[in-house]
């Protein structure tokens, strides 16, 4: 995938501020593309590359939509949300989970999720959904279950190969690594993961299509009521797909407009990345004050005497 050598910008500035003094600094990359890969507007370095960590849980679901697993297991869209969320545990959440393994007669002790700490299970893990998913296509393909976490294995071929024909670059140009649940995830330029969000909500995939209406209608299934993808898919009611990853990712789909939107908080500090969403969704018009308001509530105030603040602007590329 080529988009061509640019120019850094000045990244966001997020700013903790106590009692309206600055506490605390974060530093925030942002791109916003279109799903052929054409940055639109850019804050920060966008070609610098991380890991794309539970972001990356829609794309890894496409080995379930494509694969005849969704039929031959009757699996329904809630199944597919959970698959595609990095949940908390909580009774509903670890059901729904539990129910993918019962549907392909997988038994829970094949997942290879760790068990939380404080927790018995590891069905409570918050990718026990995604690990579900990946047994149960091994179940469907008669691969193997124990070793379904490794590069080789050919779920996770299969999953690459998607993400190359996603970003049109040759599967071996990738580089994997470990992630905390014991998969791989990809290390990527930030402006590729947001090609794969505006990918994503284009609305011209009948796999993706399945996989946003299932995050979007079942937004609680994805995080959880209270957590960020949740209530921004639910305050926005069908018109946003969003997912988090770890270390300050955090990637959003504009649904039917074929555009995607990635953040980087350089320190990988969660509550950083939400205000910055917040301040570019708002500066896009993906959300209307109203709901950037609600969502300033519970995430740029996080205390009477604490407050986030947001500096910077899109620079259009």
């Amino acid at each position: 995938m080529n988009m061509g050598k640019r120019k850094s910008t000045a990244a966001l500035d997020i700013h903790l501020l106590r009692e309206g003094i600055i506490e605390s600094r974060h530093h925030a990359e942002v791109v916003v593309c279109d799903q052929r890969g054409r940055v639109l507007c850019t804050a920060g370095n966008v070609e610098t590359s991380y890991f794309v960590r539970s972001a990356l849980k829609p794309f890894q679901a496409l080995a379930v939509t494509t694969t005849g697993t969704i039929e031959q297991f009757k699996l329904s869209d809630r199944d597919l949300a959970v698959i595609c969320g990095s949940h908390q545990g909580n009774l509903e959440q670890v059901r729904q989970a539990f129910n993918i393994l019962w549907r392909c007669d997988v038994d829970p002790s094949m997942l290879r999720c760790p068990i939380p700490e404080g927790k018995t299970s590891p069905l409570e893990h918050n990718c026990s959904g995604k690990h579900a998913g990946m047994l149960a296509v091994c179940q469907q393909c008669n691969w193997p279950l124990q070793t379904y976490p490794q590069t080789r294995h050919p779920l996770q071929k299969l999953i690459l190969d998607k993400l190359a024909e996603m970003l049109q670059m040759p599967a071996a140009e990738f580089i994997a690594a470990r992630d905390d649940c014991g998969v791989p995830t990809y290390c990527m330029e930030l402006a590729q993961m947001a090609s794969l969000y505006a990918k994503l909500a284009a609305g011209d995939n009948l796999d993706l299509e399945r996989i946003v209406r299932a995050m979007t209608h079942h937004p609680t299934l994805v995080s959880g009521t209270g957590h960020f993808d949740t209530d921004v898919m639910e305050l926005t009611a069908g018109e946003i797909v969003s997912k988090s990853g770890a270390e300050g990712i955090q990637c959003i789909g504009r649904i039917g407009e074929g555009m995607g939107l990635a953040i980087k908080v350089a320190d990988g500090a969660r509550r950083a990345k939400y205000a910055a969403a917040i301040h570019v969704l708002k500066e896009l018009g993906w959300i209307t004050p109203t709901i950037a308001d609600t969502l300033g509530e519970s995430y740029l105030t996080l205390s009477d005497c604490k407050r986030l603040e947001v500096l910077g602007e899109l620079c259009m590329a």
